[in-house]
C-alpha cells in the first residue's frame, strides 16, 4: 500500500525538474539521474537518465549516453542509446554508435555513426537488468 504511493510521488517529483551544465562547465565522470539534462558545456564520461537529454549548440558529450529522448544541436561522440525519440537539429554533429527506437534528422545535421533502430529497446534493457540482478 505505502510502496505504491511512494512510486507515484517519485515519478511526480521528477517531472519538471532538469539539470543544466552551463557553457563554461567541463565535467569528467559518470552521471545518473531520473530528471532531464541540458548540456551547454562539455561532458566526458557517461550519462544515464530516464528523462530527456538536450545537447545545446555549444554542448559536447564524449562518452556514453543512455536516455529516453534526446534533442541534439551540438556535438556527440561515443555510444548513444535512446529508448524512444532521437532528434538531430541542423547544427548537430554525431559520431559513434547509435541505438534508437525513432530517429528524426533535420537537413544539415552531420550523422557519421553506426545506427541500429530497435523498437523493443525498453524491453531489451529491462531483460538485461534482470540478468545483471541474477548474476550479482
Amino acid at each position: 500500500m505505502f510502496s505504491e504511493s511512494k512510486k507515484g510521488r517519485n515519478n511526480e517529483a521528477t517531472r519538471g525538474q532538469s539539470n543544466r551544465i552551463g557553457k563554461s562547465t567541463n565535467i569528467k565522470g559518470e552521471v545518473v539521474s531520473k530528471a532531464d539534462f541540458r548540456i551547454d558545456g562539455k561532458l566526458e564520461g557517461s550519462v544515464e537518465t530516464t528523462g530527456k537529454i538536450v545537447i545545446g549548440s555549444t554542448g559536447v558529450i564524449i562518452g556514453k549516453v543512455v536516455c529516453t529522448n534526446a534533442d541534439i544541436e551540438g556535438r556527440f561522440n561515443g555510444e548513444l542509446v535512446v529508448t524512444e525519440l532521437l532528434t538531430l537539429k541542423s547544427s548537430a554533429i554525431i559520431e559513434g554508435d547509435v541505438t534508437v527506437s525513432k530517429l528524426s534528422v533535420e537537413p544539415g545535421a552531420t550523422f557519421n555513426a553506426t545506427c541500429s533502430m530497435k523498437s523493443g529497446i525498453k524491453e531489451l534493457k529491462a531483460s538485461d537488468e534482470k540478468k545483471a540482478d541474477k548474476t550479482a
